[in-house]
């Protein structure tokens, strides 16, 4: 029966981790390109007020509350388990914390702040609007591609686990 629970606990943070990566690839395939096609004044002062709605939002308790939590399950599949699943559980915790934490901690928060310590739709949006999206693109490319890669390992060590139980 614990593994039932472990499970569809592990199938929950595969869909958590599958909706944060749907967020980031609509910034990197929509959102970014539309804004970015917009004026400066337009584009900039669009994501200054994304970016002061997104901690309000029911996206920043997933994109934070997955970091402890993915690398709790990292560190018991490093000490307690020795299933088939352990494995794809660290890969998981490694993913989330390195390619989505970190990648957002080094790549696209310094950049928000700096956008968003400029007046609303002012000269200096404007004209950090460009070096703004350029930089701030890959890195949610890189945020996308390890959250997606963070479900697909969850899914994976939630089949293994189910196998295994």
């Amino acid at each position: 029966m614990n593994h039932e629970y472990a499970v569809w606990g592990l199938l929950a943070l595969a869909m958590a981790s599958a909706l944060v990566s749907g967020i980031f690839l609509a910034f990197s395939d929509v959102v970014m390109p539309s804004l970015r096609a917009a004026r400066p004044v337009a584009g900039s002062e669009a994501m200054q007020m994304i970016n002061r709605q997104v901690y309000r939002s029911v996206f920043i308790v997933l994109l934070v509350g997955l970091i402890p939590i993915s690398v709790a399950v990292a560190v018991w599949a490093l000490v307690w388990t020795d299933t088939a699943a352990g494995p794809w559980l660290v890969a998981a915790g490694v993913l989330y914390s390195c390619g989505v934490f970190g990648t957002s901690a080094i790549g696209n928060i310094p950049k928000n702040r700096i956008l968003e310590s400029m007046p609303l739709a002012g000269v200096a949006a404007q004209a950090y609007w460009p070096d703004y999206v350029r930089g701030w693109l890959p890195w949610n490319h890189l945020r996308t591609v390890s959250s997606m890669g963070t479900a697909a390992c969850y899914m994976v060590a939630a089949v293994l686990l189910a196998q295994a139980g």
